[in-house]
């Protein structure tokens, strides 16, 4: 008898837009829950567009990724909207008025980080000098701190104490701090403690804040979908606080980290670094870890889209000592008992499987009995014959379409990068001119048999490639494009009706 798949839940058309909070316009230095993620929201709502992607929400560190966190679970501070601490005193009008000289135009995060946190932690001084138990209508801090506590103390800890030791990686802190379980044993300094108290209220205001977002969202018929990458970052809360779960040496390095071996993409394919998870120690759990991690996601998105589903077969297990990901090995993990854990934990879960890169049979079979949508990127589509599964033409329904990912460049900038022979490809095969090919290509995205249709905010202002967010293995200009409010404007002055009637033509 065949399988039931596990998921079933992607069954209307329907289109969204990927845009990541920082590229939200703000007078903060960085994209917020604020005022411009609210204004955002009446746009797609505007245009006919049911679903907003972004990028992982989690805090990050030295080179600004959000798929490189402190935290599988934690809320990025910057995007605290500070409006609301202003209005109530917590923070004052001179200091507020300190981040007017940061940049409109896209994220400056060295200056971001000098200004935002000495602003942030004077607020949260004076809230606690106010002996008040909440703030405005956001609930009760002590509720928060208990509803969270399988991973908010320990965060908080491992903030603070990243913070004392000069933000050191928890490998570089003395033998007493590395090990969590004799950490928390610590008597520790009232600037430790502090600090770590500090932490909670930042996210006990971001968890609220973006609770009230999502509310919003839905009420507008908009839901929220999210990232969450299927490995943390070695320098973590997540591994220091259980490191039994992932596979470390004695000394908490890893045994052998994370990547994927070379295609035709990166001839040594790519070296992550992240530590790999201790499988059969998490299944001897019943996967308690991942079922905290999703119901976390749960709360932060409608939908979450779980980054590298390749990974959930079988991981690319390249020895620490390697310098580049060619000489690794593939090793099976229990995936299908994992999703079997997270259906009967999360039973109404709206999963997406980033199913890109070298796929295999027994993936694909993955996919499938789990009934999870996989993804199609045009910009994959045109490299090679009919048979090329990116191809419109090629979609099965439950699947996602996309133009480009936050990975990629824009649309425009990708087609004016490409040969006169793939231009000419790609003008046959959707019979276009190429003169806006970046709505040629939101177009084909729309009419595809996919049920999910997305594209980047970019690609319906047809921008270029001044305007991508992340080029893969940069070492800097990642991360920082942001809009500004006149091209939002422009754009639903422009584009909104056409879009919504588009869309309406299409079953969307």
């Amino acid at each position: 008898m065949t399988q039931l798949p596990l998921y079933n839940w992607l069954k209307e058309r329907a289109a969204g837009v990927m845009l990541h909070i920082s590229s939200l316009p703000s007078d903060t230095g960085i994209g917020n829950l604020g005022a411009g993620a609210y204004r955002y929201i009446d746009f797609l709502n505007t245009t006919g567009i049911s679903v907003w992607q972004i990028c992982p929400l989690g805090p990050t560190g030295f080179g600004d990724s959000p798929y490189q966190c402190f935290s599988a679970f934690a809320g990025n501070p910057y995007f605290i909207d500070l409006q609301p601490l202003l209005k109530e005193g917590l923070i004052t009008k001179e200091e507020y008025g300190s981040l007017a000289d940061l940049p409109l135009d896209h994220v400056d995060y060295g200056a971001l980080y000098l200004v935002f946190w000495p602003i942030l932690r004077k607020a949260y001084e004076r809230f606690k000098t106010s002996n008040k138990k909440q703030f405005l209508d956001y609930g009760s801090v002590a509720k928060f701190q208990k509803d969270q506590g399988h991973w908010l103390e320990d965060y908080a800890l491992f903030i603070s104490l990243k913070e004392s030791f000069g933000d050191k990686c928890w490998l570089d802190w003395p033998p007493e701090y590395s090990d969590a379980q004799l950490a928390k044993s610590q008597n520790f300094s009232n600037d430790v403690k502090n600090a770590a108290d500090a932490h909670v209220f930042f996210q006990y205001l971001f968890y609220a804040q973006l609770n009230k977002l999502r509310a919003y969202a839905g009420s507008r018929g908009v839901e929220i979908m999210g990232d969450a990458p299927i490995f943390v970052a070695l320098d973590s809360s997540d591994v220091w606080a259980n490191s039994e779960l992932f596979q470390l040496k004695k000394n908490g390095q890893p045994k052998a980290v994370a990547g994927v071996p070379p295609d035709y993409f990166a001839v040594d394919g790519q070296l992550w670094g992240n530590p790999l998870y201790d499988w059969a120690m998490h299944e001897e759990t019943g996967f308690v870890w991942w079922i905290q991690r999703i119901k976390s996601n749960l709360e932060f998105y409608d939908i979450v889209r779980l980054d590298h589903f390749r990974g959930f077969e079988s991981y690319w297990s390249v020895p620490s000592t390697e310098t580049t990901a060619r000489n690794g090995t593939w090793i099976p993990c229990p995936g299908l008992e994992l999703f079997k854990a997270l259906r009967k934990a999360c039973p109404r879960a709206k999963l997406v499987a980033e199913d890109l890169g070298e796929i295999t049979e027994e993936v694909n079979e993955l996919r499938v009995v789990t009934g999870l949508p996989g993804m199609a990127v045009l910009q994959f589509a045109f490299g090679s014959d009919a048979d090329n599964t990116y191809l419109p033409h090629n979609y099965e329904r439950n699947c996602v379409a996309y133009t480009g990912t936050h990975d990629n460049d824009t649309s425009r900038g990708w087609y004016q990068a490409l040969d006169n022979e793939t231009q000419d490809y790609i003008r046959c095969y959707l019979g276009i001119t190429g003169d806006t090919i970046a709505w040629d290509l939101v177009r084909a995205a729309i009419e595809s048999s996919a049920l999910l249709a997305i594209f980047p905010l970019q690609d319906l202002m047809s921008l270029g490639k001044e305007a991508r967010l992340n080029t893969p293995g940069a070492p800097a200009g990642n991360w920082q494009w942001r809009y500004q409010p006149h091209q939002l404007e422009q754009l639903q002055s422009d584009s909104s009706t056409y879009l919504r009637e588009y869309l309406a033509l299409n079953g969307r």
